[in-house]
C-alpha cells in the first residue's frame, strides 16, 4: 500500500506562513493563511497555539534557511576578504530579484510593536548568529576589532536590504562592499 507523502497540517501552514509573511508581512489574516495551508483553524492552534506562535516558528525555520545561505556566500572564495567582500556581491544578485520584498526581520520587528512579542526573540537569534559568522570571517582574517568590525559589516548588510526593498537606489550591495572593503 502506497502512504500519502503531501505535507501534513503543521508543514502546510509552515508554508503558507513563511511565504504569506514574507509577502504581506506578518498582519496578513488568520484566515488567510489557513485557506494558503489549506487547514482547519484548529489545526493552527493544536500545532502552534495561535497565530503569534506559528510567526515565532516560521521565523525560527527562516533563520535555518538563511544562515545556510549566508553560509553558502561566504563559503565561495578561499580568502576571508573575498569571502566577506563576496557576500555583497550575492545580496547584490539577492536585492536585484523583482521577488525581494525586503528582510523579513526587519519586517517582523516593525509588525509587532510589543516588546515582549516572542518574534523579537527569534529575529534577535537570527542576527546574532549572522554577527557571529562575520566575526569568525574577521578573525581568519585577522582584523584587530573582529567584534567591532561585524557589528559595522551587519549595519552594512542590513541597510543594503532596507534600501533594496524600499528604494530604486541602483544596487545598494556594490555601495555597501566598497565601504566593507574600507571596514577590512
Amino acid at each position: 500500500m502506497a502512504r500519502d507523502r503531501s505535507p501534513g497540517p503543521r508543514e502546510r501552514l509552515l508554508a503558507a506562513g513563511q511565504q504569506l509573511f514574507y509577502s504581506r508581512g506578518t498582519s496578513v489574516g488568520v484566515d488567510a493563511l489557513l485557506k494558503e495551508a489549506d487547514v482547519a483553524r484548529r489545526s493552527l492552534y493544536e500545532h502552534f497555539g495561535g497565530k503569534d506562535g506559528l510567526v515565532t516558528a516560521v521565523l525560527n525555520r527562516a533563520a535555518e534557511d538563511d544562515i545556510a545561505w549566508y553560509e553558502n556566500a561566504l563559503g565561495r572564495a578561499d580568502d576571508p576578504k573575498a569571502r566577506l567582500l563576496g557576500l555583497f556581491d550575492q545580496l547584490d544578485e539577492l536585492v536585484s530579484d523583482p521577488g525581494f520584498r525586503g528582510c523579513r526581520y526587519f519586517a517582523a520587528d516593525l509588525g509587532h510593536s510589543d516588546p515582549d512579542h516572542p518574534a523579537h526573540a527569534e529575529t534577535e537569534a537570527f542576527r546574532r548568529r549572522l554577527r557571529a559568522l562575520l566575526v569568525r570571517e574577521l578573525e581568519a582574517l585577522g582584523h584587530p576589532n573582529s567584534k567591532r568590525a561585524a557589528e559595522q559589516i551587519h549595519l552594512l548588510i542590513e541597510g543594503t536590504l532596507v534600501m533594496g526593498a524600499t528604494t530604486d537606489a541602483e544596487h545598494p550591495a556594490r555601495t555597501a562592499r566598497d565601504v566593507a572593503e574600507a571596514i577590512l
